[in-house]
């Protein structure tokens, strides 16, 4: 067993036990053989996967009691699915890989920090130094629907990762050192980058017992002279991983924003993970520098469950966690019910589940039917309706009104990137040779175009004998007039 090493915080590190790596690359660097070995898939699975354990003694308890324990449900109940793997995995390969040349055994790291550290004790907050220190640092991307889980399945990742480490003796050199693999923070609802910064320092003085907060947060810097300070405590706690979630509060300032974040990993090698909603789209796909920066180690997309193996792995795996006495199976009606109501947002789908059975308690009725699911779904979940119709109707135009549920491709990112870019250069260009080109007409390949290009769907629309207006509606790109005056329009 490990020792424990006390810090001034109160927090216990743990002592660096060092393992021999399958990869070449993350040997011989205290750092990232500090880390636990690489998982497997079924290693993964294990460590993520929770289930309630109801005993029938517990079944025989009051109504009133079993209500209580329905909670156990939200906290105590995790069913692993493809994408958490992924996640899982992609974090694991940013912290390894920031690392690698962040080796405090490589002398050219050290010289790299050691006059970043000469440009602050000169007041010099510039982050240009003159060395041959090449990052391998990365930025991770996870976007999603509201209430998938993202969040969760983050913060179960890195509760799997000892957070503090302390090095005393590596390979028979004494090397005496505090290694902070992570660190999580939540983008401030003002977008405000000092907040941003400031809750940083706070978190490492919570970890380790300094006093950043006192040290800095007095002297009124700018953001500007904070964000070397920041990537020089970074390294001196040789950080592995820096979470960003709920990104999408970062909405304004975008350009300052993003290159906030890859300073953080050009100039210090901080790997990063950013975690926001499908809101925070836009902001990532106005410069395709940023975006190929930002998704250096890909992005993860994650929207809604289809109705498919996927949804049903997940419903079978919360199915067995039940509260009433008399449990209800699971057949293709309640899954399909389940579906409908919820639209495969995996929060509704354990809301709904826990609801349910409580009303069943409470109500005595001891099981989960159809009928009882729908009445609780109507009378409980009002306010969520008009999100889950316009989901269910894949319509874009209902679909606008809530960012948080836009769906998204994989590598959409830098995709829309590319396209800015392409229509950007295109203006500039399009400026320079107006004289030349006026009056010269584009030819456009209908077929080229993307399926959800108005001008694809017109054209379309036109050869199946529809007008302009019949074809953008049958597309779902406006609603009709005779909707809007109704009000069925969410």
């Amino acid at each position: 067993m490990n020792k424990s090493l006390m810090l001034p915080s109160g927090i216990l590190a743990e002592e660096a036990d060092y393992k021999n790596q399958i990869i070449d690359e993350y040997n011989n660097n205290p750092f990232v053989q500090a880390l636990p070995t690489i998982r497997t898939k079924e290693e993964i699975v294990t460590i993520l996967n929770q289930n309630l354990k109801i005993s029938k003694k517990e079944l025989e308890l009051d109504e009133y009691v079993r209500i209580h324990m329905l909670q156990r449900t939200y906290k105590g109940v995790f069913q692993v699915l493809p994408i958490h793997i992924k996640v899982f995995n992609m974090i694991d390969t940013l912290m390894r890989q920031g690392y690698i040349d962040r080796n405090p055994f490589n002398p050219e790291y050290i010289r790299h920090i050691n006059k970043l550290g000469n440009k602050l004790i000169n007041k010099d907050f510039s982050m240009s130094v003159n060395s041959n220190f090449v990052t391998t640092a990365s930025c991770g991307l996870l976007i999603g629907f509201s209430g998938m889980g993202k969040t969760r399945i983050v913060n179960k990742i890195l509760e799997n990762t000892p957070q503090l480490i302390y090095h005393s003796n590596y390979n028979n050199t004494n090397f005496n050192a505090i290694q902070v693999t992570w660190i999580k923070l939540e983008a401030p609802h003002n977008s405000s980058l000092k907040a941003l910064t400031l809750q940083f320092f706070m978190k490492i003085d919570e970890l380790i017992g300094s006093r950043n907060m006192e040290r800095y947060a007095v002297k009124n810097l700018s953001v500007d002279a904070m964000l070397p300070i920041m990537g020089q405590l970074a390294n001196n706690i040789n950080l592995g991983l820096l979470v960003i979630d709920e990104l999408q509060h970062l909405n304004k300032n975008t350009s300052q924003i993003m290159n906030y974040f890859v300073a953080l990993m050009n100039t210090f090698g901080v790997a990063i993970l950013l975690i926001g909603t499908p809101a925070c789209y836009d902001m990532l796909t106005g410069e395709l520098r940023i975006a190929r920066r930002v998704t250096g180690s890909g992005e993860i997309i994650w929207n809604n469950m289809k109705n498919d193996k996927e949804f049903r792995l997940f419903i079978n795996g919360i199915w067995k966690n039940q509260y009433v006495r008399n449990r209800a199976n699971l057949d293709e009606e309640i899954i399909n019910l389940f579906y409908e109501k919820t639209q495969g947002i995996s929060d509704l789908v354990v809301k709904l589940f826990v609801s349910t059975q409580k009303v069943a308690i409470e109500r005595n009725i001891e099981t989960i039917t159809k009928e009882l699911v729908e009445k609780v779904w109507d009378k409980e979940f009002k306010l969520l309706k008009p999100m889950i119709s316009s989901i269910a109707s894949n319509n874009r135009a209902k679909m606008f009104k809530y960012e948080d549920i836009r769906v998204l491709e994989s590598n959409s990112i830098i995709k829309k990137a590319k396209a800015v870019e392409k229509n950007s250069l295109g203006e500039k260009e399009g400026t320079i040779k107006e004289n030349i080109l006026k009056g010269k007409k584009k030819k456009i390949k209908i077929s080229g175009l993307e399926g959800n290009d108005i001008r694809r769907i017109i054209v379309e629309g036109i050869k199946q004998g529809k007008n302009n207006y019949e074809a953008l509606i049958d597309a779902g790109v406006i609603v009709s007039m005779d909707m809007i005056l109704i009000g069925s329009v969410v």
